[in-house]
């Protein structure tokens, strides 16, 4: 046998990547593309929105869905992506919300010049109580940030200086607004500005989250002592997202304000720091889409169920099914432990979990 009878053998080829695989990257550009153009669609859903998806009501549903699908992406920056467990995060979202009504209603002072000064002074408030708070770790920062939400939902509830307009609220002076933020036939433009801000947060996590920044944030979370060995500062990297998360926050406000027409005492409770933990844990946290899919899911179902708790199907019902059927926080809970029990990742893990399901059921040749 001669060197030229052995003939070497094919190198292995890297299997293609399927279809889906190929078209991932795009899915994002085409949902983005899909909600934009979504307003200029008639079509009717009976039973998912009480009238068509262009009308006033349904667009200002969705917009509310993504501005709190953009706020638990925010908080998955602490929470998920560096394992910092806030119950004080519903403080920065209040502060923009009030904020800007404050500016605008008792200060007369323009839209720009509100947002502009209530998200500098969000972002600039996260990061002198971030600063107190972060000295703490564990259990005893989560109390130390629920105390500080608890100052701002008491100085809120007292009508502090006479600005926040106590227990009743403060509706939004909208004579100063610009006109195409004004009225129900401009609700599409409101639904903009939401997918606007949604876009923004998604962008800006998932450039953090990319970044060197990004990758000792999740040193953080799996392991700080390691952080502090390789020389890093953990505090420093941890303020960091604590004042980026609140930043966000309050500009969610400003959007939220608008969309909504004024602020009400109970966006300053700890509640609703617990449903952002909520959505995050319902979407998957430290996950890229996990914590949006888990935020407008959640806010939907709490809209939906309220209107669902009294209608008459759940009237007719005998009273062992009616009374907590008629309670939207009841039926959520039940929601959120079967998907906490059935799909521990949320809902991120239901693709692979189904993926793998189909491929086991496949015959084999």
């Amino acid at each position: 046998m001669t060197l030229l009878d052995v003939t070497p053998a094919p190198a292995p080829t890297a299997p293609r990547p399927g279809r889906v695989h190929r078209v991932r990257p795009f899915l994002p550009l085409v949902a983005l593309v899909v909600l934009a153009i979504l307003p200029y669609s008639t079509i009717s859903l009976p039973g998912i929105f009480e009238g068509p998806v262009n009308s006033p009501g349904t667009l200002q549903l969705l917009a509310i869905c993504l501005i709190f699908g953009g706020l638990a992406a925010g908080y998955d920056l602490l929470f998920g992506r560096t394992g910092m467990l806030s119950f004080g995060h519903a403080l920065y979202f209040a502060a923009g919300v009030y904020g800007t009504d404050v500016l605008i209603t008792r200060a007369g002072l323009p839209l720009w010049q509100a947002a502009l000064l209530t998200v500098t002074g969000g972002t600039i408030l996260a990061a002198l109580l971030g600063a107190v708070a972060l000295r703490t770790v564990g259990i005893a920062f989560a109390m130390v940030t629920l105390a500080f939400a608890q100052v701002g939902a008491i100085l809120v509830a007292r009508d502090f200086g006479g600005l926040t307009g106590g227990e009743e609220g403060l509706p939004l002076d909208v004579s100063g607004l610009p006109a195409g933020l004004v009225g129900v036939t401009n609700t599409v433009n409101l639904y903009w500005l939401a997918l606007a801000y949604l876009t923004l947060v998604v962008f800006v996590v998932h450039r953090v989250s990319g970044s060197p920044t990004g990758r000792v944030l999740a040193g953080l979370r799996d392991d700080e002592r390691r952080i502090g060995v390789l020389g890093l500062d953990p505090y420093r990297y941890k303020l960091v997202a604590f004042t980026l998360a609140g930043g966000l926050a309050s500009a969610g406000g400003v959007v939220y304000v608008l969309i909504v027409g004024g602020a009400s005492p109970h966006i300053t409770s700890s509640e609703l720091t617990l449903s952002l933990l909520v959505m995050v844990v319902l979407g998957g946290p430290g996950t890229r889409w996990g914590p949006v899919l888990g935020g407008v899911l959640y806010m939907y179902l709490d809209h939906r169920l309220t209107a669902f708790g009294t209608s008459d199907a759940v009237d007719n019902l005998p009273a062992v099914l009616s009374r907590p059927l008629s309670q939207p926080l009841f039926v959520l809970g039940t929601v959120f432990i079967l998907a906490v029990y059935f799909f521990p990742g949320g809902l991120t893990s239901l693709a692979p979990r189904l993926s793998h399901l189909t491929r086991s059921l496949r015959p084999r040749p």
